[in-house]
């Protein structure tokens, strides 16, 4: 029993006619999106170096945009059920070879059609399910490098913290010690007048002192020696 028919497959199609390169080198881009959801197929196409991966994004993005604008399909839920390219017209050229002959240059065409349709109900309840899990994975590992942030910046903020109290202690006690010495010595030491020193560094050599003598000197004095009125009446 012969299978679906090329063009009566279901889905939204897009086609590209009489495209300027060769069937084969369309077949080999098309390859690699067949089957795919259109998300991850593009992904595809981006990352693959073929002219013709350009032109088949492309195709592509038309096919969904159909299926979104003309049969109210859901962008999300769309994969690419079928690809295929066609042979189209060959242009005739030649070119002149040696010995006066001329050989035969083909330029192929191609017709190229991608078709997206709606995902089959387990798929879709797969792939929501997939979604889900990663979306809950994802958001575990945010909270956990927060977290990772978060301690690793509690730890950094105490280790500063220790570190400007250390070199605070190192420096502060000295200083604190001498000033306590220097209170204790000042209070410990007794207040000295100003008059007092004066008098204290006029005492050894004052010229009173010197002339005069102490009261005991003079009374020591008084004693030993004769009365002045008797010294003066033996002179007389």
């Amino acid at each position: 029993m012969p299978g679906v028919k090329t063009n009566e497959r279901p889905g939204t199609r897009a086609v590209l006619r009489h495209c300027r390169m060769s069937a084969t080198k369309a077949r080999v881009v098309l390859n690699l999106i067949r089957g795919r959801d259109v998300d991850h197929a593009a992904e595809i196409l981006r990352d693959t170096p073929r002219e013709a991966a350009e032109i088949v994004g492309k195709l592509l993005a038309s096919a969904v945009a159909n299926a979104v604008h003309n049969d109210g399909e859901n962008a999300e839920e769309l994969y690419v059920s079928a690809c295929y390219a066609d042979e189209g017209v060959t242009l005739k050229r030649w070119r002149p070879r040696a010995r006066g002959r001329a050989t035969r240059i083909r330029k192929r065409g191609c017709h190229i059609t991608v078709i997206v349709s709606r995902m089959p109900e387990e798929r879709l309840v797969r792939r929501r399910a997939e979604r889900q899990a990663a979306g809950a994975q994802r958001q575990r590992r945010v909270a956990e490098s927060r977290r990772r942030a978060d301690l690793a910046g509690r730890l950094s903020r105490r280790r500063h913290a220790a570190e400007a109290a250390a070199a605070l202690g190192a420096e502060s006690p000295e200083v604190e010690l001498a000033g306590e010495e220097d209170l204790e010595d000042r209070a410990e030491a007794p207040e000295v007048d100003a008059t007092d020193a004066v008098a204290e560094l006029e005492e050894p050599g004052t010229p009173e002192d010197t002339a005069e003598g102490t009261p005991e000197d003079t009374a020591e004095g008084d004693a030993e020696g004769d009365d002045p009125e008797d010294e003066s009446e033996k002179g007389e």
